[in-house]
C-alpha cells in the first residue's frame, strides 16, 4: 500500500480514536457513514473501511452492512482503563530510536509470555480472536500490522501487569511506524505475513501449554526475526 494511502489510514483511526477518548461518541453512538467520514478527512473510503476494521477487532465498534436502523458502525464500547492509556500514551513514543523500540519489546515481551506461562488462570480467548482475525487471506499489509500490534499488546494486558501493559500501549505507534516502514521493503509480503501467522499461533501454542523458555524463544526470534528480513537491524543484532 503506498505510503499516502497508509497515511490516510491511520488518519481515520486516530479521528475515532480521539473522538472516543473524548466523549464526542460513546457506547450506542453511530458513527457517520463511511462516505462522509472520507470526505470530512479527506480520505479515501477504503482507508475508512480498514480503520472501522481494526475498531472492530478492537472492540470498540460493530459494523453491519445493508440499509435501516442497525446499519453501519456502531459504537459499542467506551475506552476505559488499558485501553484509554493505550491510546494516550501512543503520542509519547514518537522519534525514539529502533534499536531502543526493538532492545525494549525485546525486555518487555520476553517476561509478558514467562508470566502468561506459569499463570494457570490465564484467559487467552480474545488472543485467540485476534489470531483469527489476521488468518484472513485479504488484509492488506498495514491492516494486518495493525492487528499484530494489537496481538502484542493484548499478550500484555493479559499477563496482567499494568505497567508492562502500558509500557507497551505508549510504544505501539512507535512500533506500527517501525514495522509497516519494513514491509515496503519485503519483496514478497505473503510470505512473510504466513511466516508471521504461524509464528504468532506458536508462540500463543507455547504459552497456552505452560512452555515458559519455548514461548521466551519464540517471541525473541519472532520479533528479531522480523527486523532483520526487513533490514531495519544488522542480522547480528
Amino acid at each position: 500500500m503506498p505510503e499516502t494511502t497508509a497515511r490516510a489510514w491511520r488518519t481515520v483511526l486516530a479521528r475515532v480514536e480521539s473522538d472516543l477518548l473524548d466523549g464526542v461518541l460513546g457506547p450506542g453512538d453511530r458513527l457517520p457513514s463511511e462516505r462522509d467520514l472520507a470526505a470530512d478527512l479527506g480520505v479515501g473510503r477504503s482507508s475508512v473501511r480498514e480503520a472501522l476494521r481494526v475498531l472492530e477487532v478492537m472492540g470498540l465498534i460493530r459494523t453491519a452492512t445493508g440499509s435501516g436502523p442497525q446499519a453501519g458502525a456502531i459504537v459499542i464500547a467506551a475506552p476505559s482503563g488499558g485501553m484509554s492509556t493505550l491510546l494516550r500514551l501512543q503520542v509519547a513514543a514518537q522519534g525514539f530510536p529502533l534499536a531502543d523500540v526493538v532492545q525494549t519489546r525485546l525486555v518487555l515481551e520476553d517476561a509478558v509470555v514467562a508470566r502468561l506461562s506459569a499463570d494457570p488462570r490465564r484467559d487467552l480467548a480474545g488472543i485467540r480472536g485476534i489470531l483469527t482475525a489476521m488468518d484472513a487471506d485479504d488484509l492488506t499489509a498495514p491492516v494486518f500490522l495493525a492487528l499484530d500490534a494489537e496481538l502484542h499488546y493484548a499478550l500484555a494486558e493479559a499477563s496482567g501487569n499494568t505497567v508492562i501493559a502500558a509500557m507497551m500501549a505508549g510504544l505501539r505507534t512507535a512500533i506500527e511506524s517501525y514495522v509497516l516502514e519494513g514491509s515496503a521493503r519485503i519483496e514478497d509480503w505473503d510470505a512473510m505475513a504466513s511466516r508471521l501467522r504461524t509464528e504468532h499461533h506458536a508462540i500463543v501454542d507455547a504459552v497456552e501449554a505452560g512452555g515458559a523458555d519455548a514461548a521466551r524463544a519464540l517471541v525473541h526470534d519472532h520479533i528479531t526475526g522480523y527486523y532483520v528480513a526487513a533490514g531495519l537491524v544488522p542480522g547480528d543484532h
